[in-house]
């Protein structure tokens, strides 16, 4: 795992995954104070996540009392693994289906905060230009973890590329297709490699902050785009459940939920890519 604390954003508010280098991380805690105020280690996605935050600590966490330390992470795993062996205060990167899976898989004790923007998940490709188009036997990439696949497979259902059986509140999997008309192939590839593999891809099913991180628009370069409407994939800051109820974590979740995050989300994202939860 390669991460560097962030210490500033370019101005054009762009991180680029490549750019990241590894440096130690001194596992301090929300309770920690310099100069009057209450410093916080957050860590987060590359784009929008840190992105956002910046943007609270460039504006909004001063007159909070608050200090943002925000720590970018290129991988869905270890910014959890960080939380629980208290390297993190708290983290930015993921939806609550993905946490109840990461909880059940490595036992965590982690409080999930209200959802604070939804990056929509998309079919990209490549190789065609609609999804009329799609090839017999083509080949699909989807994430490999979970939750992230079962909402993947959930919007190829919606574009009746698939059908599935009736998972009920499981998240579907690959074992669950029901109907598969073209007869497609599926691979199952890390999230944040499913961008660096649509060469090789007829379709991949890529989350938006990496999409994002890649040089995609969601809006424009994607076939198909998860709908925000009623969406259960909200963003949302995580902490350890012992910390739910510190002060300057609070502070951040409100921070992170008021009208100036809303209105800077909707201005630097105008094109629907990144869409606030609240």
């Amino acid at each position: 795992m390669r991460h560097t604390r962030t210490l500033a954003i370019a101005a054009a508010l762009t991180l680029a995954a490549s750019a990241l280098t590894a440096c130690g991380n001194n596992g301090t805690t929300a309770s920690s104070t310099s100069g009057g105020l209450t410093t916080i280690t957050v860590g987060a996605s590359p784009t929008p996540h840190a992105v956002i935050l910046q943007y609270v600590q460039d504006n909004l966490a001063k007159d909070a009392g608050l200090k943002l330390d925000i720590v970018t992470y290129n991988d869905y795993v270890q910014p959890n693994k960080a939380l629980a062996d208290k390297t993190l205060d708290a983290n930015y990167f993921q939806h609550l289906p993905y946490l109840k899976a990461q909880e059940a898989e490595f036992n965590y004790d982690f409080y999930a905060f209200p959802g604070i923007h939804i990056e929509p998940i998309g079919v990209y490709s490549k190789k065609i230009t609609s999804l009329d188009a799609v090839p017999d036997k083509g080949l699909v990439g989807v994430p490999n973890d979970p939750a992230n696949e079962g909402r993947a497979l959930k919007l190829l259902v919606a574009q009746k590329l698939i059908g599935l059986k009736d998972t009920g509140d499981k998240d579907p999997t690959l074992l669950d297709i029901a109907d598969n008309p073209h007869n497609l192939k599926f691979q199952e590839i890390a999230a944040e490699q499913l961008a660096l593999s649509l060469r090789d891809l007829d379709l991949a099913v890529i989350n938006g902050n990496f999409a994002i991180s890649a040089g995609l628009n969601p809006a424009k370069d994607s076939l198909a785009l998860e709908s925000g409407q009623g969406n259960p994939y909200g963003n949302m800051l995580v902490v350890r459940t012992a910390d739910k109820d510190k002060a300057a974590l609070v502070k951040l979740n409100d921070l992170l939920h008021s009208d100036k995050v809303k209105q800077f989300i909707t201005s630097q994202w105008p094109d629907g890519s990144v869409i606030p939860a609240f």
